[in-house]
């Protein structure tokens, strides 16, 4: 048995893979996922350009207006000719106002015409009422990923605060102001951001997503800030006085009264100006372009712009998501794959059930209900029936009408927050998709009770029909079962089989459970990782769910007549091979809730006695883990 085997099961499976496998420019990394996200849009891109060229062969629906929007993203000659012209009528309005009266005569179309705010409004499901939909209000964001990067010890703040810094100067420059001008309004801005860093949260505190659910009155949401008409602006959008608003982040509300004072008028409307200004570069003339993604590519550590083509089509794929994503599941999603995958699924949910009939610390109480729970669960499997009906509304004014990039993203925007806030009050609909099938991955949704899996994913090393059985349960399968794994993680746990947020466990349960994930935490926390450390408890839910993937994905595996271990292990981390510039790894350690893709190999394997047993690995080995400190949870 080869010593590397035993001591690095990833690099054994994927070392060669590794020596060879090169970065593209324009990407922060490559590996299973990535290869895939590849694939397909090489496939699509092919397919628009082949209905740009003969547009006789596009089919019936509103690809027509995809690729009529592809047509004006792709003209790059127009769109350096316009420059910065089609957004200067946005720039005046916010350079016009004088002060919160100016902004609150035209609230409303500022947040429908996406307009940047010191927050956010939306509407979703009631995380305690899941079948109604209510309106939340979320922190705006911070210009640095996350709050712990303005620390003074952290390595990259002040780099990346002046990388920003710089390119919105020079941004501004090509849309026309002087120097001067432009590092006033972003030396403004910037101050702007700082007063907002100190009363939001991290991405670890929002890894508990439960704690998103502090409602409001409608009288106290509007105190936040006096100086806003926030009673109108929320009665015009939803067309209705709200009882309630689902305030995600209190302490940001609380404090915003300070922040919009008169005092701070200035620099709130310089971060509005550039919030506006960059969010539209990638819409504009190709030195725009390039500009405007130099913050987002030192980020990633991606050393080049995406190709001008593959932007043109990212901006049509991403405007018109659902509409490409059910062109591609009808043409290359096949009925068998579907039905096996379907099967793939039932067989996982049977183990799931059989663990939870067979667990020997939950109580009797809280098991029956964990049973109903999953017995509740919904699946979606390749693509869904329909598609929002927002996008029978997209018809995309074409370059020969005089259409131009920008006036299309306005209206097709415009559009889709109609669409959100008149669902304000009406009933959730539970198959609604919220990604497209041709997206290479998978969820879990809880306040719907449903996993998701797109055509996209279904493919190899994931999922293939001519791969063996063990080996798509290594891969797809046990992707399955980490998305039913999150309905009984440390998030999905806290609620019921509607999607309600509700605490079905016994206090002895709960209490348990809870240590039980605190060794999971423990487990990962720490690691040294691409300079950086393993937040243990930032990933600890994406941690549960790769645990009870692996664990019954193998156990399903086992119930098959071909069944080959060494298949299912290998399949296993082959699809989290992965090769990441590390400012991209860097990043993730901060703001990802998932573990690095090699420690979700090779540790979640050091839980499994099977893998021991397999290999023979035995103390000494690197893979070696006594059998006290592996975890098990589901």
């Amino acid at each position: 048995m080869s010593n590397l085997l035993k001591n690095d099961f990833y690099e054994y499976v994927n070392g060669d893979w590794m020596k060879t496998a090169v970065i593209p420019e324009d990407k922060p990394a490559t590996g299973g996922f990535q290869d895939l996200v590849d694939g397909i849009d090489k496939l699509l891109m092919t397919e628009f350009d082949d209905m740009l060229a003969e547009k006789s062969t596009i089919p019936q629906g509103k690809m027509k207006d995809a690729i009529a929007y592809y047509e004006l993203a792709n003209d790059y000659a127009m769109r350096d000719k316009l420059g910065a012209e089609p957004i200067q009528e946005l720039l005046a309005k916010i350079a016009a106002l004088k002060g919160y009266d100016d902004l609150n005569k035209q609230l409303t179309d500022w947040v429908l015409d996406g307009f940047a705010l010191p927050f956010a409004l939306d509407v979703d499901q009631d995380m305690k009422n899941t079948q109604q939909n209510v309106l939340f209000a979320y922190p705006a964001d911070t210009i640095l990923p996350d709050k712990t990067y303005y620390e003074k010890d952290h390595p990259q703040g002040e780099t990346l605060l002046k990388v920003f810094a710089d390119m919105t100067i020079r941004v501004l420059e090509k849309m026309g102001h002087s120097t001067t001008e432009a590092k006033k309004i972003t030396q403004d801005a910037l101050a702007f951001d700082r007063l907002i860093v100190p009363n939001v949260r991290s991405s670890e505190e929002n890894a508990d997503y439960s704690k998103n659910y502090n409602p409001r009155s409608f009288t106290e949401f509007c105190a936040y800030a006096p100086v806003l008409d926030l009673k109108d602006l929320v009665e015009t959008l939803i067309n209705a006085t709200p009882e309630t608003i689902i305030v995600t982040e209190p302490d940001y509300f609380d404090a915003l009264n300070e922040l919009l004072t008169e005092e701070n008028f200035p620099l709130l409307k310089n971060w509005l100006y550039i919030q506006t200004a960059l969010s539209y570069t990638n819409l504009l003339s190709e030195d725009l372009r390039q500009l405007g993604g130099t913050y987002a590519r030192q980020l990633s550590g991606a050393p080049s712009a995406m190709p001008q083509k593959k932007a043109a089509f990212y901006l049509a794929n991403g405007r018109f998501s659902q509409v490409v994503g059910q062109f591609y599941g009808t043409k290359y999603f096949g009925e068998k794959a579907k039905e096996d995958v379907k099967h793939m699924v039932q067989t996982m949910i049977g183990i799931y059930q059989d663990r939870l009939e067979k667990n020997d610390w939950l109580s009797k109480e809280t098991r029956t209900k964990a049973i109903t729970k999953l017995n509740k669960l919904g699946i979606q499997v390749g693509y869904p029936d329909k598609i929002p009906a927002f996008y029978e509304k997209f018809t995309t004014t074409s370059k020969a009408e005089g259409g131009t990039l920008v006036a299309n993203s306005r209206k097709f925007s415009r559009i889709v927050r109609e669409d959100n806030f008149s669902r304000y009050g009406k009933t959730a609909d539970r198959n609604e998709w919220e990604m497209s099938a041709a997206t290479v991955n998978a969820y879990y949704h809880p306040f719907k009770n449903i996993i998701v899996f797109p055509a996209a994913i279904l493919q190899a090393p994931f999922y293939s029909l001519e791969q063996s059985t063990s080996a798509n349960y290594g891969g797809i399968g046990a992707v399955i079962a980490h998305e039913i794994s999150h309905a009984f993680d440390n998030n999905g746990a806290k609620f019921d089989e509607y999607g309600n947020m509700n605490n079905w466990w016994t206090e002895a349960d709960l209490a348990h459970f809870e240590k039980l994930a605190a060794k999971m935490i423990a487990e990962f926390d720490g690691i040294k990782f691409a300079g950086g450390k393993v937040n243990g408890t930032l990933t600890v839910s994406e941690n549960i769910a790769d645990a009870g993937g692996v664990s019954c994905a193998l156990a399903a595996a086992k119930k098959e007549a071909d069944v080959s271990l060494d298949d299912f292990f290998t399949n296993w981390a082959k699809i989290w091979r992965t090769k990441a510039r590390e400012q991209y790894q860097q990043l993730l350690l901060a703001v990802d809730v998932h573990a690095p893709a090699k420690l979700r190999a090779n540790i979640q394997l050091q839980n499994v006695p099977e893998f021991f047993e397999t290999y023979a690995i035995t103390k000494g080995d690197g893979m070696y883990k006594a059998p006290e400190e592996r975890v098990h949870i589901w």
